[in-house]
C-alpha cells in the first residue's frame, strides 16, 4: 500500500478537487484505490456523496465516517473501530470525512506530547490515522490511497502527514501560495524530526507505527485564466518564481539555475482551470473528464473534455511512477 497526502496550508488550491479526479482516473485506469476525506470540511466527501445520501451516514452516530472508527480511541473506550467504505465506482472506494474530526485536534496534539514519555494509549492515538487507513487498504483490495486533509499546520494533519509516504504540493501561481511554502517546507521537515524522536520510543512490541516519510514527491500547478493557451500575464510572473521557491523552502536546496514550471522535474503537471466543465460536473456530479454531451458537453466542451481527460491520465501515471506502484 502507498499513501499520497495532497496538502497546502493554503486553502483554495484546488486540493480537493485534485483528489476526486485522481480518484476517478485510477478507477478509469483499473486500479483500485481508497480516496479518504480526512479534512473536517469534508469537502471531498460533499463531492462524491450527495446530501440525501451523507445524512443517515452522519446521524448514525457517525459510525460511518473516519471519526466514527476513531472514536472509541479518543474517547478511552477502546481502539480503533471498524471503518466503513462507501464504494463509488469500479475500484474507487471512500473513507467518509466527518466535521466532528475538528475535534480530535486537542486530544492528538496532548498524545502527541506524551510520545516522548513512552505512554501506550499516546502511540496509539498518533498512529489512528495510518492505521485507519491501512485497514482501508486492505478491505478495498487497494494499493494506493489518496487524502485530502486540510489547508492548515494543526495536530490532525501532523498525524495525517506522519502516516503519509508520499506529499503532493497542490498550489495557484499567486503570492499566496509562494508564502505557503515558505510554511510548509520547515514544518515538516520539523514534523519528520519529531516523530523520528518519537518513533523509537514505542513501549508496544506489537503496535506497527507508520515510518513518517512523508516524502515530497512534486507539485501540481493549477492555471488561471488563459487566454489563447497562455496563462494571463499577472500570474505569469508568480508560476515563475514557484520552481525556485519550491526547492529553496520545500526541498532544502538552493536552485543551481533559473528554472520554469515546465522545465522543473518537481513539477508533476500543470493543469488548465477548466472553468467551464466544472459546473457541469459538480451538476452531473462526475469528474469533468467523464462529461458526456447528455451531460451539456458539446461543441468545444467536448474538446475540453479529451484535454481534461488526457492532463488527468498523465498525472496519475506520474504519481504512479513517482511512488513505486506504476
Amino acid at each position: 500500500m502507498r499513501t499520497v497526502a495532497f496538502f497546502n496550508n493554503k486553502g483554495g488550491v484546488g486540493k480537493t478537487s485534485l483528489v476526486y479526479h485522481l480518484a476517478w482516473m485510477y478507477s478509469d485506469l483499473d486500479r483500485n484505490v481508497v480516496a479518504a476525506d480526512l479534512d473536517p470540511q469534508a469537502n471531498l466527501t460533499s463531492m462524491f456523496i450527495d446530501d440525501h445520501s451523507l445524512e443517515p451516514l452522519w446521524e448514525d452516530q457517525g459510525r460511518s465516517t473516519i471519526h466514527g472508527a476513531l472514536e472509541p480511541l479518543l474517547e478511552g473506550t477502546g481502539d480503533i473501530g471498524p471503518l466503513h467504505l462507501v464504494e463509488r465506482g469500479p475500484g474507487l472506494h471512500l473513507v467518509v470525512g466527518d466535521p466532528r474530526l475538528a475535534a480530535a485536534e486537542d486530544e492528538i496534539a496532548r498524545q502527541w506530547n506524551a510520545c516522548l514519555d513512552r505512554k501506550p494509549r499516546a502511540f496509539r492515538v498518533v498512529s489512528a490515522l495510518w492505521r485507519a487507513l491501512r485497514r482501508a487498504a486492505t478491505e478495498a483490495e487497494a494499493d494506493l490511497v489518496l487524502v485530502d486533509v486540510g489547508p492548515n499546520l494543526g495536530a490532525l494533519n501532523r498525524v495525517a502527514l506522519v502516516a503519509s509516504d508520499s506529499v503532493v504540493v497542490p498550489l495557484t501561481p499567486d503570492l499566496y501560495s509562494l508564502q505557503g511554502l515558505r510554511n510548509l517546507g520547515p514544518t515538516m521537515r520539523d514534523w519528520r524530526g519529531q516523530w523520528a524522536e518519537r518513533h523509537p520510543r514505542n513501549p508496544v512490541e506489537d503496535l506497527a507505527l507508520p515510518d513518517g516519510a512523508m516524502r515530497l514527491i512534486g507539485y501540481v500547478v493549477r492555471q488561471h485564466a488563459v487566454r489563447h493557451d497562455r496563462p494571463v500575464l499577472a500570474y505569469q510572473r508568480w508560476a515563475d518564481r514557484i520552481p525556485g521557491v519550491y526547492s529553496k523552502e520545500v526541498c532544502g536546496q538552493d536552485p543551481q539555475s533559473p528554472l520554469t514550471v515546465g522545465d522543473d522535474p518537481n513539477c508533476l503537471a500543470s493543469l488548465k482551470h477548466y472553468r467551464s466543465l466544472m459546473p457541469m460536473a459538480q451538476e452531473a456530479r462526475k469528474p469533468m473528464f467523464a462529461l458526456e454531451p447528455a451531460d451539456g458537453a458539446i461543441g468545444g466542451h467536448t474538446r475540453a473534455v479529451r484535454d481534461c481527460h488526457r492532463d488527468f491520465r498523465v498525472l496519475a501515471e506520474s504519481i504512479l511512477d513517482k511512488v513505486g506502484t506504476g
